[in-house]
């Protein structure tokens, strides 16, 4: 593995060890939800109303595992921690999968 490569690799594991960190910091000073990461009843509530773009399309996508938490809410911040660095370190297996059999897939087709 080249050095460029190592250097990726770990770059993209201290990410996922780091991806907890939207769950832990608002618990740790008494705030909502991570920045950013809010429903469009929350968004409204905050703001006062919804863009059209994000109403129209808020139910678009239902993620597999909302929150990366199969306990839900009421899960510990331990359980919630262990599933954000799962969730992290699944999809980069996924993502570095698919683009190694893409990579191989047009290897085969260069020949």
């Amino acid at each position: 593995m080249a050095p460029f490569q190592k250097k990726l690799w770990a770059g993209l594991i201290v990410m996922a060890l780091l991806s907890p960190l939207g769950v832990v910091l608002p618990k740790l000073f008494n705030a909502e939800d991570a920045w950013g990461e809010w429903s469009s009843e929350k968004l409204k509530e905050l703001i006062g109303f919804v863009p059209a773009g994000l109403e129209k399309l808020a139910d678009l996508w239902k993620a597999p595992i909302p929150d990366y938490n199969p306990g839900g809410d009421g899960a510990s911040l331990g359980a919630q921690v262990g599933w954000y660095i799962f969730s992290g370190l699944l999809g980069i297996i996924l993502a570095a999968g698919a683009i190694y059999l893409l990579g191989r897939i047009f290897r085969r087709h260069e020949k």
